[in-house]
C-alpha cells in the first residue's frame, strides 16, 4: 500500500504557512510569459485563480461549460462566507475557525490545510471588498455578520440571500480584466474530456465545443480542475442540472487518487421533492435558521391531520410542537450542523411526524422572530402599545430585509407565504466534501495537476460547516494555488511551448471521439435520464442519510447491473458535430455509473459514522454518530485499476496535533 506524502510544512501550525511562502520557489516575471496555464472551471475557485494566475502574468486559458463565467453553479450560493475578522467582537479568531472546522468535519480533515483556510480567510474579504462586492452592513455603515450551523460566533459576510452571485460577479470582472489584457483566453461552451499526460506530467486536455461538437487539444505547463462536487450522482441535488464529475473522474482514471467518496453533505433546509417530475431540488439558505425554528407536531395525530391536509401547523398551539432540534442540542439549537439537522429532520419524519403529504418535511417557522423584531422595532420607532398588527408589520419588514429573495423564492415555488405559513423543508443532497486526493499544494497524484475548490477533499472532512464553500473556493484560488503552483512551474521556466501533435495527445483524442460515435451509432431504447434517475434512486435510498452494510451491498450490485444497461441499451439522439445536450449528458452519466459504485465502496469500508457518513451499525446510545478513530481516523484514497469494484485503498493517516481529537457534541 503506498504511503501518501501530504507534504505539509514541519513547525508550528501557526507557522507552517508563513514559512511556506518565504521559502517557496519563484518563477520570475519575465519567465512567467513563457508558461501557459489550463484552468478548467470558472466558478469561483476556478475564476480566481484564472484572475490571479494571469495577473501574475502567467497565459491562462480558462474552460467553463456555461455560456459564460457567470453561470458558474457558484451563483447558486445563498447564505455567506465565513471568515474570522471578529468584527463582532464576539470572541472569534483564525484558531476558532480552524476548530470549528475541524470539529464540523467531524475531525476528519487534513489539520494544515484547515488552519491555512482560516489563515488567509480575512484576506478574502478583503480582496471581494476592494472588488465592490456589496456585503451587508450594519446601521453604521461597517461590515454586518450573521450565524450559521456548527459555531457560537457570528463570522459570516452575506450580501442578503444572494453572496454567491455577487462574490462570482468580483471575479468574473477580475477574470474580465484579464481577458481585456489577453492574458487569459476564455473557452466558453466547451467540456473537458480528458487531461492528456507526458512522462507522466499533466501537459494538456482534450475539450469538445458544445456548439459545434468539434474536438480540441489544449496543451500547458500544468492543469488546474476547478468543476464542483459530485452531487448530482443523487440526480435529485440542489446542485445546476449541468454539475458534473467528468473532469474530476477523467483525471482519477488517468491517475489522480480520488478521496472520501461517501462523505457528502445532506442539507437540512431545502424545499421537499414533490413529485417523480422533478429534475432538481431548491436549497433555502442555511442563514435562515439564524431566525427560523425549525419543528415537528409533538402529537401524531396531528402530523397525520396535517398530511391529510385537515389542519394548518399555524393551528397547532405553541405546547403541541416539537422544537426538536433546540429540544436534542439547547447549546446549538437551530444553529447546529448540517448533518445533525438532517439527521435530526430525518428520524422525525421517519417516526411519522413528517408535516406534508409525502411525510417528508419539517417546518421552519419565522413567527417568533417576526414578533421579536417586530416588538423591537416599535420600541425604537417610540410606539407605545403597540398592536400586534403594527408588531407584525415591522417585524416582516425586518425579516424582509434580511432575507427578502429566499421568501420571495420559495413563495414562487411552494405558493405559500412563508410571512404567515411556516416554511416546510426537508434534506437534499447539496455538497461533496470528498474529492480528488491533494496535497498541501492542491496537487494530486500527478504530477503538475492540481485540484482546487469542491473538486478536492483537501478542507471539510466529513462535514461542511455552512459559509465555508465560498471562503475554501476563494482562498485556494486567490492565496493558496498562487504560491504553490509557482513552486512546481519554477523547474518549467526552459521547457518551452507544450506540443499537441504528439501520440499522448493522439490516443487520448480517439479515446475520445470512439466513446462519442459509441454513444450516437447505439440503438439502444432509454434516455440519459432513465438511467441516471435509476442510478439517483439507488443512492438516495441505500447510500444516502442513512447507510448499513446490506444495502451498501446490494447498490454496489444494483449499480453494477445499471451501468452494465447503460452501456447497452442507452440511446442518444442527434448528431456529433452539433449541439448535443443528450450527447453531453450521456458522458456525464457514463462517468456518475462509475463513481457510484466507488461511492458505494467506500462507505462499504468506512465501517464507522462520522459527520455525513452515516452508518446505522454505528451510533451511539443517543442515536449519534459513533467515530471509529483507532481503526479509521484516515484519508480514504482510491486509485483507479480499470474498475470502481478493483479500485486500491491507500490512506492518509491524520494526525491531531493541535486539536484534542474527542467525540463531536453539540448539546
Amino acid at each position: 500500500m503506498t504511503t501518501l506524502n501530504s507534504k505539509v510544512p514541519q513547525g508550528p501550525i501557526k507557522d507552517k504557512w508563513t514559512v511556506y511562502k518565504e521559502n517557496v520557489d519563484l518563477v520570475n516575471p519575465a519567465n512567467k510569459r513563457n508558461i501557459d496555464i489550463i484552468v478548467v472551471g470558472t466558478g469561483l475557485a476556478g475564476g480566481s485563480a484564472a484572475a490571479s494566475l494571469a495577473e501574475l502574468g502567467y497565459n491562462v486559458k480558462a474552460f467553463a461549460y456555461q455560456d459564460s463565467p457567470r453561470r458558474a453553479h457558484s451563483i447558486a450560493a445563498q447564505g455567506g462566507i465565513n471568515a474570522a475578522k471578529n468584527y463582532q467582537n464576539d470572541g472569534d479568531s483564525n484558531y476558532r475557525l480552524f476548530y470549528d472546522t475541524v470539529k464540523g468535519g467531524d475531525y476528519r480533515s487534513r489539520e494544515a490545510n484547515v488552519f491555512r483556510l482560516a489563515e488567509v480567510s480575512g484576506a478574502i474579504i478583503d480582496q471581494c471588498v476592494a472588488q465592490g462586492v456589496p456585503f451587508a452592513r450594519d446601521y453604521g455603515g461597517l461590515l454586518d455578520n450573521r450565524s450559521f450551523g456548527g459555531v457560537l460566533v457570528s463570522r459570516t459576510f452575506y450580501a442578503k440571500g444572494q453572496t454567491g452571485q455577487q462574490l462570482l460577479l468580483g471575479c468574473y470582472s477580475a477574470m474580465n480584466r484579464q481577458i481585456a489584457r489577453g492574458k487569459i483566453e476564455m473557452f466558453n461552451r466547451h467540456e473537458m474530456l480528458d487531461v492528456v499526460k507526458v512522462d507522466g506530467k499533466a501537459r494538456g486536455i482534450i475539450a469538445r465545443d458544445l456548439i459545434t461538437g468539434e474536438i480540441e487539444r489544449h496543451s500547458a505547463h500544468a492543469v488546474v480542475i476547478a468543476t464542483g462536487g459530485y452531487g448530482n450522482v443523487y440526480f435529485l441535488s440542489t446542485n445546476a442540472m449541468g454539475s458534473n464529475a467528468t473532469a474530476a473522474w477523467k483525471i482519477h482514471k488517468k491517475g489522480a487518487f480520488f478521496a472520501n467518496p461517501c462523505m457528502t453533505q445532506i442539507h437540512p433546509t431545502c424545499i421537499p421533492r414533490s413529485g417523480d417530475y422533478q429534475s432538481k431540488l431548491t436549497l433555502m439558505s442555511e442563514s435562515l435558521r439564524n431566525d427560523g425554528r425549525i419543528w415537528v407536531p409533538a402529537k401524531m395525530e396531528d402530523a397525520k391531520a396535517i398530511q391529510e391536509g385537515k389542519l394548518k401547523p399555524t393551528a397547532i398551539a405553541e405546547e403541541d410542537r416539537d422544537y426538536y432540534l433546540e429540544r436534542r442540542y439547547p447549546a446549538y439549537g437551530n444553529l447546529v450542523p448540517r448533518d445533525v439537522a438532517s439527521r435530526a429532520a430525518k428520524e422525525r419524519c421517519d417516526a411519522g411526524f413528517g408535516v406534508n403529504a409525502t411525510g417528508e418535511a419539517v417546518y421552519l417557522d419565522f413567527a417568533s422572530a417576526i414578533n421579536r423584531y417586530g416588538s423591537e422595532q416599535a420600541k425604537i420607532k417610540g410606539i407605545e402599545n403597540a398592536s400586534k398588527e403594527v408588531v407584525t408589520e415591522l417585524g416582516e419588514a425586518v425579516i424582509e430585509a434580511k432575507y427578502g429573495n429566499l421568501f420571495q423564492m420559495y413563495e414562487k415555488i411552494v405558493d405559500d407565504n412563508p410571512y404567515k405559513t411556516p416554511m416546510m423543508i426537508y434534506p437534499a443532497t447539496h455538497y461533496t466534501m470528498g474529492g480528488v486526493w491533494v496535497d498541501y499544494n492542491l496537487m494530486t497524484t500527478v504530477d503538475g495537476l492540481y485540484c482546487i475548490g469542491e473538486a478536492n477533499f483537501s478542507d471539510h472532512g466529513a462535514n461542511r460547516l455552512g459559509a465555508s464553500a465560498l471562503m475554501q473556493g476563494l482562498a485556494d484560488g486567490y492565496f493558496v494555488l498562487p504560491y504553490t503552483i509557482g513552486a512546481y512551474l519554477a523547474d518549467d521556466i526552459r521547457t518551452g511551448k507544450i506540443p499537441t501533435d504528439t501520440k499522448e495527445f493522439d490516443e487520448a483524442e480517439k479515446e475520445i471521439k470512439d466513446k462519442l460515435e459509441f454513444f450516437i451509432n447505439n440503438n439502444g431504447s432509454h434516455s440519459v435520464d432513465y438511467f441516471h434517475k435509476k442510478l439517483g434512486n439507488i443512492m438516495w435510498e441505500k447510500v444516502g442519510m442513512a447507510r448499513n452494510e446490506k444495502h451498501l451491498k446490494e447498490a454496489i450490485k444494483e449499480i453494477q447491473e445499471v451501468r452494465e444497461d447503460f452501456w447497452k441499451n442507452v440511446k442518444v439522439p442527434g448528431d456529433l458535430n452539433e449541439m448535443n445536450v443528450e450527447l453531453e449528458k450521456a458522458g456525464r452519466v457514463a462517468d456518475f455509473l462509475e463513481l457510484g459504485e466507488l461511492f458505494a465502496k467506500d462507505a462499504l469500508n468506512r465501517n464507522e459514522s462520522c459527520g455525513g457518513h452515516f452508518r446505522e451499525e454505528y451510533v451511539t446510545e443517543d442515536g449519534e454518530a459513533l467515530r471509529d478513530d483507532e481503526n479509521y481516523a484516515y484519508v480514504a484514497a482510491w486509485e483507479y485499476t480499470g474498475k470502481p469494484s478493483e479500485a486500491i485503498l491507500h490512506k492518509e493517516q491524520l494526525e491531531f496535533k493541535d486539536i484534542e481529537l474527542k467525540t463531536r457534541s453539540y448539546k
